[in-house]
């Protein structure tokens, strides 16, 4: 039976006090609604139908290269109402699954189990218990525990809203049933809106099983609506991924104190230490450790190499047993072979960096092709912009480049060529040669430094 899941994420999310749709909101680094489309992806044979409103052009693009079918709810009146807009597409023989678009931590088992219990010929029902269930919708059943229907917070009695079994709003049922019961649905309530919740009761109206299948980790079903829920979501998220690394036996030095924001893969043994930030698709090797403070996004870091405190870490690729930092940047396009330093205060962009080549301390290293074994002092920097165009140094294997140089692009140091200190260097170097470049030094006899004058 194939599956069309209606994903509602037409809320405008006034309480956010944004101008980003609510389910663009990030966490974990992407739109929560990319969470929900993940784990849906996950099922077999499925439609997508997302129902967007408010901000539904910039909702449409950020999610322009997946398979989705887009619904248009002009006017949002409720859950009910934005359910029917999609209804049109769907057949009678599927089988329906609603989903929230800010309800992004389902996982996958609740909601196979969730259809799984509807298939058989059932309104399947996600419902919680809580200690706390104001503002929620409370299930009331009738004898021998059988759903009869929900009631919203706003409509329910004094007796209702001491109920702690509340709605989740996630459900699944035949889709020819579904439509059957939307047809009668009407704005009679508080709100003026056509609540999809309604029809539990017409179900148990005519004897059609309601089945509610209660929800093992509260967590899942955390709605967000406002920053501090977002926070909550976020801390949650935060949580999961903390556990999922110790169970594939990543050492974290606090679990509380780490952020994935994407795609984290880690080889055996690594070690990550506190308030490390992972932005992304990240891959570290076997062994890696990193330091803390750290920020990495988009990286690909090999076996054996140690990221020291503060660094920061885009778009590079790091070969074995490298060396990096601490308070050391690479930027897009930095690629280091195997048992590279890279050392504090350098930062490298856009630059290839051959086997065991050093640079140590205090330099800039941009479009540059520095070969193996090289040594790069202090305060060395390739002049690499002259105003309006990038220009590449070449670093050919061996080469010493003394400290404080300036290494003027286009120019090559030549194989095992030795730049003296300080020197400026706007020519091609020579293999094997030493060439420096330096005023001469002179000492002026009898000279005073200048004093300052004193006011009267």
């Amino acid at each position: 039976m194939t599956t069309s899941t209606i994903i509602l994420a037409a809320g405008q999310g006034t309480r956010m006090r944004s101008g980003l749709p609510k389910v663009l909101q990030p966490l974990g680094g992407r739109p929560m609604l990319a969470h929900v489309l993940d784990t849906v992806s996950r099922l077999e044979d499925t439609r997508v139908y997302v129902v967007h409103g408010h901000g539904g052009e910039r909702v449409q693009a950020a999610f322009q290269e997946r398979q989705l079918q887009w619904v248009h709810q002009a006017e949002q009146l409720g859950t009910g109402h934005a359910v029917m807009q999609a209804m049109g597409r769907i057949a009678d023989d599927d089988l329906v699954l609603v989903l929230y678009g800010d309800v992004p931590l389902m996982r996958l088992p609740t909601l196979t189990g969730l259809l799984d219990a509807a298939r058989p010929g059932a309104l399947a029902l996600l419902t919680a218990r809580v200690d706390d269930p104001a503002g929620y919708g409370r299930i009331v059943r009738g004898e021998g525990g059988s759903i009869q229907r929900i009631v919203e917070h706003k409509d329910a009695s004094e007796r209702e809203r001491a109920i702690t079994e509340i709605n989740t709003g996630l459900l699944a049922c035949p889709a020819r049933k579904l439509r059957e019961w939307l047809a009668r649905l009407d704005n009679d309530n508080a709100q003026g809106e056509y609540y999809l919740t309604d029809i539990i009761g017409m179900a148990a109206g005519e004897g059609y099983p309601v089945e509610g299948i209660i929800v093992e980790d509260i967590s899942e079903i955390h709605g967000i609506n406002d920053r501090r829920q977002l926070a909550e979501a976020e801390r949650i998220l935060r949580e999961r991924i903390a556990d999922q690394l110790l169970a594939a036996g990543v050492t974290l030095a606090d679990p509380s104190r780490i952020d994935v924001r994407g795609e984290l893969r880690c080889g055996r043994d690594v070690f990550l230490d506190v308030n490390v930030v992972f932005e992304g698709e990240v891959e570290l090797g076997d062994d890696v450790v990193i330091g803390p403070n750290c920020v990495i996004r988009n990286a690909r870091i090999g076996s054996g190499t140690r990221i020291d405190a503060f660094s920061h870490i885009d778009s590079a690729d790091i070969g074995r047993d490298a060396r990096i930092g601490p308070y050391a940047r690479l930027r897009p396009g930095a690629e280091l072979a195997d048992e590279v330093h890279v050392g504090n205060f350098v930062e490298v962009k856009k630059s290839r960096i051959g086997r065991g080549s050093k640079a140590n301390h205090l330099s800039y290293i941009g479009d540059a092709e520095v070969g193996a074994g090289v040594n790069i002092g202090a305060g060395t920097i390739t002049c690499n912009y002259d105003g309006a165009n990038k220009h590449r140094t070449v670093i050919e294997d061996g080469a010493f480049i003394g400290s404080n140089s300036a290494l003027v692009a286009p120019v090559i140091i030549g194989r095992n060529a030795t730049v003296g200190a300080g020197s400026t260097i706007s020519k091609n170097a020579p293999a094997g040669a030493l060439t420096v470049s330096r005023a001469r030094q002179t000492t002026i006899e009898g000279w005073q430094r200048p004093q300052k004058q004193k006011k009267d």
